[in-house]
This record gives structure tokens, sequence and C-alpha cells, in this order.
């Protein structure tokens, strides 16, 4: 594309504002839902159960944001060679690669937040099972203990899982490519196994 040619500035300027607009309906109708289902199964969860679903959704926040770590730092050429030789997920790799700004704001900004949201809203869930469940006056220390041990959870381990996608980036992207690849193949995979 030419500096100089406008239509195709205009054009990739449409093509911008197209995606923040998907992506923000996106973001407003998964978060939504998963907070709406997140909060009905805590609610109804006892205490352990409650806790290990906020433990979950903390570890989906830092495995996406590795994922769109890996995808900013890795380098397309190892795939070109794998790409070659048809190792399965290598044109998926590829293609993350290529569109890497769109998977690192998926991965980083739509699910980071998400998890991010969602754990906060859960969080509040269990300080409120733990404070009805003890007698317990300080329901503000709770709530805030409870903020401060999800927030050092996530922000450790992304701290961690950012060096780790840095130096392992390329096999991060082959795994996620894979992991397409066998998605998107499943159904003929089961047709080869009858």
């Amino acid at each position: 594309m030419s500096k100089s040619d406008p239509s195709a500035s205009q054009k990739e300027r449409r093509k911008t504002i197209l995606w923040v607009v998907k992506i923000f309906l996106i973001t407003i109708l998964v978060s939504g839902t998963i907070t709406f289902v997140s909060d009905a199964i805590m609610a109804a969860s006892t205490m352990a159960v409650a806790f290990l679903i906020l433990l979950a959704i903390v570890f989906v926040g830092i495995i996406f944001d590795v994922i769109g770590v890996a995808v900013t730092s890795a380098d397309e050429k190892p795939f070109h060679s794998m790409a070659a030789r048809k190792v399965p997920g290598a044109h998926e790799s590829i293609r993350l690669l290529r569109n890497a700004e769109r998977v690192s704001s998926i991965c980083n900004d739509v699910v980071g937040d998400i998890c991010g949201v969602i754990s906060g809203s859960a969080s509040a869930t269990i300080a409120v099972q733990v404070v009805s469940h003890i007698e317990f006056s300080g329901e503000q220390f709770v709530a805030l203990l409870m903020s401060a041990l999800v927030a050092g959870l996530t922000v450790g381990g992304k701290a961690i899982g950012k060096t780790f996608a840095i130096r392992s980036c390329t096999k991060i992207v082959q795994n996620v490519g894979w992991l397409i690849w066998g998605l998107s193949n499943l159904p003929e995979l089961f047709r080869k196994k009858k």
C-alpha cells in the first residue's frame, strides 16, 4: 500500500474502525454472558468450589496473556519451514503471527480484561460467602484481602507468564497453531477413525 494512495488509506481506516466496533460489541456480549454465568455458578457453590472457579478465571487470564505476548514476540521464519514440511498447525501459526496486533488485542485486552472484571466480581462473591459463614465484623477487611489476593495472583502470574512467553514464543505459537489446526480438523479426524 502506497502512503500517497488516499483510497487505500481510507479503506484501511474503515477496516480499523470496523475492527474496533466489532471487538467492542464482542467484548460486551462475552463479558456480560460470562459474568452472568459465573456469578450464578459461584452463588450456588460452596466456598471451596467458588475459590477454585476464581483461580481458574485468573489462570485463563494468565494463559491468554502468555499467548498474546508470544504472538507479538515470535518470528515467522521457523513456521515457513514447518509449513513446507506440512507440520500440523504451521499455517495457523503463520496466520496468528501475521495478525499479531489483533491476536494480541483479543488475548491481552479482551480476554485479559474480561477475566480481570470477572475475577473481581468472583472475589466479591467469595468475600460475601466468607462473611456470611463466619461471625466476623470486618466485612471490608475480607473484601480488601480477597481483592489484594486476586490482584497479587494475577499480576504475579502475568509477570512469570510474560518472561516464559518471550523465552518460549516459538513453541507457544506452534502449540496454539496446532490446537487451532486440531479444533478445525476435529470432524475430519473423527471420520478417519471410523
